[in-house]
């Protein structure tokens, strides 16, 4: 499928990651443990630290590198939600059953806040995010977001922004209100990942990088996946692969779509300018369906991203293809230097709905659907409390409807493509 590399892309995170990013051992042995978990993103670290610290043997197996895909390099927003929004959740669970997953988002975002300093890394976390309305028709749903989020799911930490005072939280034209939320954030995912991992090392959890798992079966004892150079014997098996599942499980795969997502950085700016752009520092996504989102650094950058390719490419100039979208919502940087442009794929599910479950002792997280700072913590606390024997959250992610794309493997992609067309056209009018 996707080409996986051992070393990071080169993004602004890995360009500017304060000392060398750690390199951990390719496994070179046969092991035993109580759990298995394939994949070094947010979602198989977050569950690994769990299990660690509550004295389970977990072993961790990346292809490539710790936060390697979009773990590593996506826009750094822990948004409180998922990428569906709430009405698919609540058409699968009802408002009870829903208010409950809800209830464990919040827990995910004040988890994230305290996980940095009770392990003694830093994520340059800062407070507050911004969803904006670029159309005036879009704005009600905003007002629908905060009326719900008060009235079906408790949430009170809403407030809508009208256009009048718009200038005091974000320098542009672009937009007809935003819904602040003060319990959003925007954080270094590279750097979440790397103190996550650090972290499950010092709980006695094995992390091996550079060691793709090529198959696994199941026996009558557990589980034993194959790598180039060693194997893992486990009694529970943990998938978080995600876009990069493909043929190690092609059941599970088929409920994903890989799209290729890619945002750029600026140079530093003036600080002056820098604070004019975004006065309260909170991060921002419009509620376009294909959104732009952005926030600033603390060296003063604006990061800046928002396209997709759903056939699962990359633009060739990253930087010239973002730029446009940058200056529209920002016409006083036109012509700023962009310093770091990349981009790689996330996992869309089919109604960008979660898929966590499980299967006996064998389980998975996926489906973030680019928006996976927050799900993927509360998420593999699903997981890691269904090992443990509390399966009451996992519960409630197997009861959302999630399928299969349409058409197999082959018709995907255009598919997804073509409705993304069309949406694009959408947002225009």
């Amino acid at each position: 499928m996707f080409k996986q590399s051992a070393q990071h892309v080169a993004s602004y995170y890995a360009q500017t990651f304060p000392s060398s990013i750690p390199l951990r051992p390719t496994l070179h042995e046969t092991l035993h443990t109580d759990v298995l978990i394939i994949g070094a993103g947010f979602s198989g670290l977050h569950t690994a630290l769990r299990l660690a610290r509550a004295g389970k043997r977990v072993v961790l197996l990346e292809a490539s590198r710790v936060a390697w895909a979009a773990s590593g390099r996506n826009g750094g927003q822990a948004l409180l939600g998922w990428s569906c929004d709430m009405p698919p959740l609540e058409k699968s669970l009802g408002v009870e059953r829903t208010r409950q997953l809800w209830d464990s988002m919040c827990w995910a975002a004040a988890e994230l806040r305290e996980l940095p300093q009770r392990h003694g890394f830093d994520i340059d976390y800062r407070v507050g995010s911004l969803w904006t309305a670029v159309l005036p028709r879009r704005v009600k749903l905003l007002e629908e977001a905060q009326r719900e989020a008060e009235e079906k799911w408790g949430y009170d930490a809403l407030r809508l922004i009208g256009r009048d005072e718009l200038g005091e939280w974000i320098d542009s034209p672009r937009y007809e209100a935003a819904l602040y939320d003060a319990q959003g954030a925007h954080l270094n995912p590279l750097k979440l990942a790397q103190g996550l991992a650090a972290a499950i090392e010092a709980a006695g959890g094995r992390i091996f990088e550079q060691s793709q798992v090529l198959d696994y079966q199941e026996t009558a004892s557990g589980f034993v996946a194959h790598t180039a150079t060693g194997e893992v014997r486990s009694e529970v098996l943990v998938l978080a692969c995600n876009a990069y599942i493909d043929r190690l499980d092609r059941k599970l795969s088929r409920r994903l779509l890989p799209v290729g997502s890619y945002q750029v950085a600026t140079a530093p700016l003036d600080p002056v300018l820098a604070n004019s752009l975004l006065p309260n520092n909170s991060c921002v996504i419009d509620n376009q369906f294909v959104p732009d989102y952005l926030r600033l650094t603390p060296d003063h950058r604006l990061l800046f991203g928002g396209g997709c390719t759903y056939l699962g490419g990359i633009p060739s100039d990253v930087a010239a293809a973002t730029r446009p979208y940058l200056e529209r919502v920002f016409p006083q940087l036109t012509g700023v230097q962009i310093d770091y442009a990349w981009g790689g794929h996330i996992d869309c599910s089919i109604r960008r709905t979660p898929d966590i479950g499980r299967q006996g002792q064998r389980y998975w997280l996926q489906g973030f659907s680019g928006h996976g700072v927050l799900p993927t913590l509360a998420g593999a606390r699903a997981v890691s409390d269904a090992i443990l024997g509390d399966e009451q959250l996992l519960g409630l992610y197997q009861g959302i409807d999630n399928g299969r794309f349409p058409g197999g493997d082959r018709m995907a992609a255009p598919l997804e493509a073509a409705a993304k067309a069309w949406y694009r056209l959408r947002d225009n009018f």
